[in-house]
Order: structure tokens, then C-alpha cells, then sequence
């Protein structure tokens, strides 16, 4: 393991393998086949990677996106493994010249589409080759039971199987089930792997699940509050996705859109756009799938309810996989169970029992009070001891409880009196007491219970109704037109007395709002962060010069540490996590720079131990001073230097819009700022009308009542001068 260990420093610039990489690395030297199910952000490539270099032949790695394999073959080719890939997006001519190069043994990793795999010729060019090797990426795509099954994946086995030589194989995921497990063992034909199971929890994501009447009103103040932060808002349909991109767009956000009823140049263009951090926000359907690579995400907000929890939990991890504190979030409505039910029946002649099963799961989730993390490892078979995680909605709420005896009783008898016959809405109506066919039909408006809930609106029974669902007084019977029916446990509540309470979450304001920097959970840092952002900037310049997503050059979590530990020489940069040898040969020079100046403007005390490379915190011997000015100061430097906003913008590069936000700030707080080259003064008194008329909640009904051509800015701008001189 002292060559794996030697690999792992030389190329990847980290001193220690993280949990299960060492032990999987292990036994693929040994010659094992292995199955790594591993958490997104656990460092899954590195086990199948680091043993690629130390094996005699090559390694195939099957993948099932071609932005994965771009990506992956990007990072690889950057700290100077050899490495390329074999899919649809090659020309004619590039095809031709990989293969050329694969016969002549330029590389070490191959990445490939399932979808060669029954291709005669690739099979032959297969055999041709000393493969030391087959990896299985995304493993679950093998099983039906999986959220994200892959007939190409079936014909995996049967290549292994007809090769010249049989290699090592090693499967690797990020969730599967006990079922999905044994399919990825059974279905691959691994030969008595060793399996490792790390666990599924992801420590530095936030669970939340929001009941949202106004789901675009609270996408705006989630944005409002995050407004540097990049995130994917998940839709459930290409509907949903257009009107969504539409709406953030308009309100100024910096969005792009993906899902499959684009073209696949837009498709590419915006993957790319969001990739290479010029977009923030990517609205997609799950079309926009595995393989995302971008290590900055801060927020994942799941516009619909997905159709499982494995769905979700692949989705919601794309989130903070730098390890830093990210928050992903569920807004549930009722229409989504609708939609979920409508999506699964479109494939006709097939039995949905498992899918309603699954749905019926994360229904239940949307709905406890009880901790939602534990929900969702308890969900993959982990046994969860603990009873709050203290980061999620459900722990981070108080409960208010409200009485719903009496509307149960109505409810459960109005199921009885129609004999447990009809499904929701029919009931619904009854209790409603609406005037329909089927009622006149059926003569439900003869029943004690008809019109007996006339004052509450539909949406509000059917909520009702599927709260006693979820709490087992009711039970749904069928799948398609599901009928509702009483359990046992109904009778207590009809006949002996039985109270039930329904449970809603308040989010609990703490008494003091402490604002605090990401902490980046592999290194516990608090870095200075104007230094951040002017090696973001190196960084931006570097990828647009190689034309790689910045994530290729160096992790945010890898400048941070730079921002903490100013590594002003080669020596201390490679004590740096993340900064190989190749890397520091190709860039060192352009980090350390600013870094020198950087540490020489601001006085800062460099401290002399090495950098840690695991979980540890900063020694109490470091005496780092730093001059920790906020980022709107700088930008009100460069303002009062006379740079326009749209210089300061392309100068810091950020969006005029924060740039504005920043100036805004600056002169709510009192600074020496003129601001009226950029206010339009001739709608002053038109603006302020509006002001003292619809007041200041919100802004966007300010825009709409005032002319088109005044701004969000000029807005803002009006109501911090009016709050000064009032």
C-alpha cells in the first residue's frame, strides 16, 4: 500500500486515503473482484483510479453519462494520468485517432459508453488489449430495482465474460438497497467481491422538506438569501422547467435550463454554461442526470416531489460534494403525488407494484415529523441509533399540534357510509357537498355525511385524508384508482374515544443570527476571504485558458486551505490537499504570486508548521493576522477610484447585479457614496409613490406598478434613502 500511498500524493495531492479508499485499493491489488458502495463525496474514482496505475495493463471504466466522462478523463489528463474516452460525442475523426492511440497503449484509464459494448468491433479491439481491469461506475443502473436502470448495463457480464483474459472487477455506487445489492453482484457475475458499505450519510447536507403553498415565492427569498451561491432546482417536467427558467430569469437571476426537449447543442451549451461557473443556477428535469462534477454546489431545491428516495438522494447529492455545509431541499405539494402517479402509469402493460411502493416511501417522508436523515439511512438499511440530527427540518423545528378528531370522524365515517367503495376525490366531493353525476348516481346526497365539511376547500380534505392515510387509519387499496378503506386502528377514533392531533413544523429562530463563513468539513477552516476570491479569479482565467470547468484546476476546498495556510513557496503548496506534483509544476507559480502579494500588503504572520491534511484544527501555536475587509468595501474601493459597476464587475469577476447589491449596502450603511450617476432621479416621485402605496415586503410588485424602464436598483436605491431620512 506504500505505492498506492506514493501515487496518491504524487498525482492527487493528498497525504491519506479517506475512509474505505485503502482497504477497497487493497484487495483490487490483491486481484479481487470488490463493490464499493460509497456516499457521494466519499472518493469513489480514487479506488478505482490509484490502482490503475500500479496494474500491469489497462483499465476500462463503463460509465453511463458522457459529461462524467468528460469530466473524469479532464482531472485525469490535468495532474498527468493518461487517460481518454470512448462515446457519441467523438467525430468520425477523433474516434478513429483514440483507437490508434489505444493500440498503441497511451493510456492507462479508458472511459466508455455501455452502449459499445455490443459493438462486434469494440469487443474485438477489447480482446487486443491487456486489460487489467473492468470498473463499473454507477453500478445500481444494472437492476430493475434501481431508480435508474439501464438495459445497456446487462450486457456488461456477458463482455466480461468473453474476454481473452478474465480482469479484476470492481463495482462501485452511491445508494443501493439490500435488492439492488444483490442484483449488482449477481447481474455483474462478481467473482466472491469484497463489499463495502460506508454508510450513506452525508454530514454536511441540510435536509429540509417544505410545505409550500407559493413554491416560486419562496424559490425567490431562498435566492434572495443566497445570492452567490450556485445550486440545480429539480423539475419534474419540461413544463415546469421552461416556466420556472422564465420566471427567475425575468427577476434577474443568473439561471440556465436543461431537460430532454432541447436540442442536444443547448443541452451542451447549458451544462457547460453551469459547469464553467458563467451560469449559477441550472433548472433541470432528471434528465440533467449522474456524472455532474461540480464541486461548488450549495444548493439543491427539488421543485416536485421525485418519484423515490433513491432518485432523491442521487439528485439532492450532487450538493456539497467539496465537503462544505450545503442544504437540500424538498417542496411538497399534494399535485406532485398526481403527477408521480401519472408519470408511472405512462408505461403501459407492466405491473407498477414496486413503483407505487417506492412512491408510497417517499410520500411518507415528505410527511413525518420525525428526523429526516434517520428516515433516509434507515430507508438503505443503515441501523440509525441516534433520534434527531439536529440538521434537518424536522430537528431544527418545534411542533405545533391542532386537534383534528372531529374532521377525522367525519371523514372516516363518510368512508364507511359508501362502503369503502371510491377513491379520494368522490369522497372528497361528498364531504364537499358537491352537486355531480356519480353523486346523483350513487345517491351520496342522501348520506348524513354529504356537504357535512362544506366550509373547508377540497385541497384541505384531501390533505386531511392523506394524513390519516400516512397514520394508518386509512389504507389505499390498488394502484392505479386506489379505493380508500378503514383499518382496525379507525375504530378507536370512530367509537372509543381516540384524539388525533396533526403536526406542523416551525422553523426555529434562534435568538441571535450569527452569520459564519462555509467550513469546510475535511479541513474545519476559516479562511480569509478576499484572498478566496482573487484565486477564484486565477482560477476563472486558467479554465477559460484550457478550457476545463474550474473544479478541473483546483476545489474551492483546496483554495481555502490556500486562504488559510498562504503557501508562498513550492514546498508549502504542496503541503497543500489537492495539489500534486503535476498540478504544482503547472500552476504553482500562478497561486503562489498572489498569495506572496497578497500576505506582503496585508502584514500577515505566516505560520511555519505543515499543513494538515485530515480533520484536525489549527494548531494554537498559529499567529495568522489578517486584514478581513468585506467584500462590498472592496467593491467600494474600486467605486471610489472611479471604475463603473460594469469595470467592477468584469475586475472581481462578478454580475453587475451584486455589484449593485454591494453599493446598496454601502450606502445603507452609511458610507461617503453618490450613487445618483446610476439612479434614474426623474422617477423619484413615481417611486416613492409607489413606496408609500404598496410598501417595501416585497419588490417585485414595486417593479410592476412602476414604469418598465425603472430598475430593482433604483428601487432599492429610493427605499435606503428614504429609511435615512425618515
Amino acid at each position: 500500500m506504500e505505492e498506492a500511498k506514493q501515487i496518491l500524493k504524487k498525482y492527487f495531492g493528498y497525504d491519506n486515503f479517506r475512509p474505505g479508499q485503502d482497504i477497497i485499493i487493497e484487495h483490487i491489488l490483491n486481484k479481487q473482484d470488490v463493490l464499493g458502495i460509497m456516499p457521494t463525496g466519499a472518493g469513489k474514482s480514487i479506488c478505482y483510479q490509484v490502482p490503475a496505475m500500479l496494474l500491469d495493463g489497462v483499465t476500462i471504466v463503463i460509465s453511463p453519462l458522457i459529461s462524467l466522462m468528460k469530466d473524469q478523463v479532464d482531472s485525469l489528463n490535468e495532474i498527468g494520468i493518461p487517460a481518454t474516452f470512448i462515446n457519441s460525442s467523438l467525430s468520425t475523426s477523433e474516434y478513429y485517432q483514440t483507437i490508434e492511440n489505444i493500440k498503441y497503449n497511451f493510456y492507462k484509464i479508458i472511459y466508455v459508453a455501455p452502449e459499445r459494448l455490443n459493438s462486434e468491433t469494440f469487443i474485438n479491439l477489447l480482446n487486443s488489449l491487456n486489460i487489467s481491469m473492468v470498473t463499473i461506475d454507477e453500478a445500481h443502473c444494472v437492476s430493475q430495482w434501481g431508480h435508474d436502470f439501464r438495459p445497456s448495463y446487462r450486457e456488461i457480464a456477458n463482455v466480461i465474460l468473453n474476454l481473452s483474459k478474465r480482469p479484476i472487477v470492481s463495482a462501485f455506487t452511491a445508494t443501493a438497497t439490500e435488492i439492488v445489492k444483490e442484483d449488482i453482484i449477481n447481474l455483474l457475475h462478481l467473482n466472491s467481491p469484497y463489499t463495502l458499505v460506508t454508510g450513506f450519510d452525508r454530514k454536511n447536507l441540510t435536509f429540509k422538506v417544505e410545505n409550500s403553498n407559493n413554491k416560486l415565492e419562496f424559490i425567490n427569498k431562498f435566492l434572495k438569501d443566497h445570492p452567490y451561491e450556485s445550486g440545480i432546482i429539480y423539475c419534474s417536467t419540461r413544463k415546469d422547467v421552461d416556466k420556472l427558467h422564465n420566471e427567475l430569469s425575468k427577476e434577474g437571476y443568473s439561471v440556465t435550463k436543461y431537460h430532454a426537449g432541447m436540442s442536444e447543442s443547448k443541452r451542451s451549451e447549458s451544462q457547460n454554461d453551469f459547469t464553467f461557473d458563467k451560469c449559477q443556477i441550472m433548472i433541470a428535469t432528471n434528465a440533467f442526470g449522474m456524472g455532474i462534477d461540480k464541486s461548488n454546489i450549495r444548493f439543491v431545491i427539488h421543485y416536485n416531489m421525485p418519484k423515490d428516495i433513491e432518485s432523491y438522494y442521487q439528485e439532492a447529492g450532487r450538493a456539497g460534494r467539496d465537503g462544505a455545509p450545503a442544504e437540500c431541499i424538498l417542496l411538497f405539494s399534494r399535485s406532485d403525488i398526481v403527477t408521480n402517479k401519472f408519470l408511472i402509469e405512462t408505461i403501459p402493460n407492466q405491473d407498477h407494484t414496486n413503483e407505487y411502493k417506492k412512491l408510497n416511501y417517499i410520500i411518507d417522508y415528505c410527511n413525518t415529523d420525525k428526523c429526516l436523515r434517520k428516515y433516509i439511512l434507515e430507508y438503505f438499511g443503515e441501523n440509525v441509533e441516534y433520534e434527531k440530527c439536529d440538521n434537518c427540518s424536522s430537528c431544527l423545528s418545534q411542533i405545533e399540534t391542532t386537534d383534528i378528531t372531529q374532521d377525522s370522524q367525519k371523514i372516516l365515517s363518510c368512508i364507511k357510509r359508501m362502503n369503502q367503495n371510491f377513491g379520494s376525490n368522490t369522497i372528497t366531493d361528498v364531504l364537499k357537498g358537491s352537486n355531480t353525476q356519480k353523486i346523483r348516481q350513487y345517491h351520496f346526497d342522501s348520506l348524513s355525511t354529504y356537504g357535512i365539511m362544506k366550509d373547508y376547500t377540497k385541497d384541505t380534505i384531501k390533505d386531511l385524508i392523506y394524513y390519516l392515510v400516512t397514520e394508518g387509519y386509512i389504507k389505499t387499496i390498488g394502484n392505479e384508482y386506489p379505493v380508500l378503506s378503514l383499518t382496525p386502528e379507525s375504530r378507536d377514533v370512530l367509537f372509543n374515544g381516540k384524539r388525533v392531533v396533526i403536526k406542523k413544523k416551525i422553523e426555529k429562530i434562534p435568538e441571535k443570527i450569527i452569520i459564519t463563513k462555509h467550513s469546510y468539513d475535511d479541513f474545519n477552516l476559516d479562511y480569509n476571504q478576499d484572498l478566496f476570491n482573487i484565486l477564484k479569479s486565477v482560477r476563472m482565467e486558467i479554465a477559460k485558458s484550457s478550457n476545463v470547468p474550474p473544479f478541473v484546476i483546483f476545489s474551492d476546498a483546496t483554495l481555502a486551505q490556500m486562504c488559510t495556510y498562504f503557501p508562498i513557496t513550492k514546498e508549502r503548496m504542496l503541503s497543500i490537499s489537492g495539489v500534486g506534483e503535476n498540478k504544482l509544476n503547472k500552476y504553482g507559480d500562478s497561486f503562489i504570486t498572489p498569495i506572496q502579494n497578497f500576505v506582503t500588503e496585508n502584514n500577515i504572520d505566516i505560520p511555519t508548521f505543515k499543513v494538515p491534511q485530515k480533520r484536525e484544527s489549527k494548531p494554537k501555536t498559529q499567529k495568522a493576522t489578517t486584514v478581513k475587509e468585506k467584500t462590498q468595501l472592496i467593491t467600494f474601493k474600486l467605486y471610489k477610484s472611479g471604475l463603473s459597476i460594469e469595470e467592477i464587475a468584469k475586475e472581481r469577476l462578478l454580475q453587475s447585479r451584486t455589484i449593485e447589491e454591494h453599493l446598496i449596502q454601502c450606502f445603507s450603511d452609511g458610507m461617503d457614496i453618490d450613487l445618483s450617476p446610476y439612479v434614474q432621479t426623474q422617477y423619484e416621485d413615481v417611486i416613492n409613490d409607489a413606496i408609500n402605496t404598496i410598501g417595501t415586503e416585497r419588490l417585485k410588485p414595486l417593479k410592476e406598478a412602476l414604469p418598465e424602464n425603472v430598475t430593482y436598483f433604483d428601487i432599492k436605491y429610493y427605499i435606503v434613502k428614504n429609511q435615512k431620512e425618515n
